[in-house]
């Protein structure tokens, strides 16, 4: 008798998909896997898709619905960007890999091919993101915010028409969907920290669902969890359960984690950083994201969010 198929909960645009079937052949390659079958589940952001996503409470827009259906059976586990996803996971649930980070940056893509440097004051430029907004602003006070949802190729073509003068994506979505070509310049995290977990897919099952397991804990790349645990971490200590314009990065050098953070008023004029390094383990993450969180919040961080959530049309938790 032959094994049930692992049932892949997916949305259906064409990042989701893509990440969806990438995870797909990943199983695929390993002997004796069971069939794989990708379930197309509509999440509150395909239905909202024009609502802007900072005026969103909560951070579970695109994978509630899918966590859902894993926690009813309805899937065997659930493919997500992994920035995506809650610090609190559904009880009953866990993060069971996160897949090898890709590029962690933003990607900064024009209509001329000028720079961010050279746009033009005034300049329109797309964002869907709070975090981006605020860097911006910080980095080039004279341009104009104009919002930008869709999928990424829908974005990448509404570029391309002319109705933005530039547009800020994360790079990773643009390199797994063969739209590199459209970037014009990769964004320093040192000016454009990225959003938590940015570049990483993650991997949820249920808990006690040993069956499943068994088949995705061989996928778990070592830095990339050590990285998405401290900055997870960091986040579930400042957040408050909205979006909120905090940018942070953790990567492993020479057998130690470093992480590095900032968060920026949405105006851009003030912003505090914090930084920390740890031995590299998974329970060394966990405590240096809260350090370097106490220390985002001993220098001031609070009043900044607080200014975010009180702005008009900001989300609150």
């Amino acid at each position: 008798m032959s094994a049930p198929p692992l049932r892949i909960g997916t949305r259906a645009s064409a990042l989701a998909l893509w990440q969806a079937r990438h995870v797909e052949g990943l199983l695929r390659a390993h002997p004796g896997c069971p069939p794989v079958e990708l379930v197309h589940i509509k999440t509150e952001g395909d239905i909202q898709s024009e609502l802007p996503l900072w005026q969103v409470g909560g951070r579970a827009f695109f994978t509630k619905e899918i966590d859902r259906a894993l926690l009813e059976g309805k899937v065997d586990l659930a493919v997500h960007s992994l920035k995506d996803l809650s610090t609190q996971i559904e009880s009953g649930l866990t993060l069971a890999a996160t897949l090898t980070r890709a590029d962690a940056r933003d990607a900064f893509l024009s209509h001329d091919g000028r720079r961010l440097a050279d746009l033009p004051a005034g300049a329109r430029v797309g964002t869907s993101s709070l975090r981006r907004r605020a860097f911006l602003a910080r980095k080039r006070p004279d341009l104009a915010h104009v919002e930008l949802r869709g999928n990424v190729p829908t974005r990448v073509e509404r570029l391309r028409r002319g109705d933005y003068d530039a547009i800020i994506l994360a790079a990773a979505g643009l390199t797994r969907l063969n739209l590199d070509q459209h970037v014009t310049q990769l964004l320093a995290p040192e000016d454009f920290p990225p959003a938590v977990s940015q570049g990483i897919i993650g991997l949820c099952a249920r808990a006690g669902d040993a069956a499943t397991l068994r088949w995705l804990l061989p996928l778990d790349d070592r830095e990339a969890r050590l990285a998405a645990t401290a900055e997870r971490a960091l986040l579930r200590r400042i957040e408050g359960g909205c979006q909120i314009p905090l940018g942070a990065l953790a990567m492993v050098t020479d057998r130690f984690l470093r992480l590095e953070a900032t968060v920026c008023s949405l105006d851009g004029v003030d912003s505090v950083s914090a930084r920390g390094a740890a031995p590299a383990s998974v329970d060394e993450a966990a405590s240096l994201g809260e350090r370097v969180a106490d220390e985002l919040l001993a220098r001031g961080a609070g009043g900044l969010m607080q200014r975010a959530r009180s702005s008009p049309g900001a989300p609150t938790p």
